[in-house]
């Protein structure tokens, strides 16, 4: 248990849990095309040293453009709806989350969300392993057409 300053016990009224009501949450964070982002837990909103998070939401049929968060990784948990989530340089890669599902994205690894529903919001809460958004778009980025699927119905790397 943290000390404080030399034997001075810790506050945890002031230094303990912060609750950030989801009407709390804000769209003041960078954006991605066809995402709507929103923060509640950042270095700069709540005083966080080392998390980012928040949600986000995507139209039914709708995709983000192609994009990636730099050296953080992230945590994608699919809340309602299914995700497909492409991947890779030309994003070649292609899999589905479903509600109560994760996906783990790497430092750098460009990929864009797709909500596979034409009738249903996709909805998902975001984790990242820095205290600020870090969003790079890739406008640039041209897709292969049909992108490989990739199996991931079994756990793997997993102890």
């Amino acid at each position: 248990m943290p000390d404080g300053i030399a034997n001075k016990p810790t506050d945890w009224r002031t230094a303990g849990i912060r609750r950030v009501r989801g009407a709390e949450k804000s769209s003041d964070t960078p954006e991605t095309l066809g995402m709507n982002r929103q923060v509640a837990i950042s270095g700069s909103r709540t005083g966080s040293s080392a998390l980012w998070a928040g949600t986000n939401r995507i139209r039914p049929n709708s995709a983000t453009g192609a994009h990636h968060h730099g050296h953080l990784e992230s945590v994608i948990y699919i809340i309602s709806g299914t995700a497909h989530m492409r991947w890779g340089d030309r994003l070649e890669f292609i899999t589905e989350a479903k509600a109560g599902d994760f996906f783990l994205v790497p430092p750098y690894v460009p990929h864009q969300e797709i909500n596979a529903s034409a009738t249903e919001e996709l909805h998902c809460a975001l984790v990242r392993s820095g205290t600020e958004e870090v969003v790079v778009n890739l406008p640039d980025l041209v897709p292969v057409a049909e992108p490989e699927w990739v199996d991931q119905s079994a756990a793997t790397n997993c102890t």
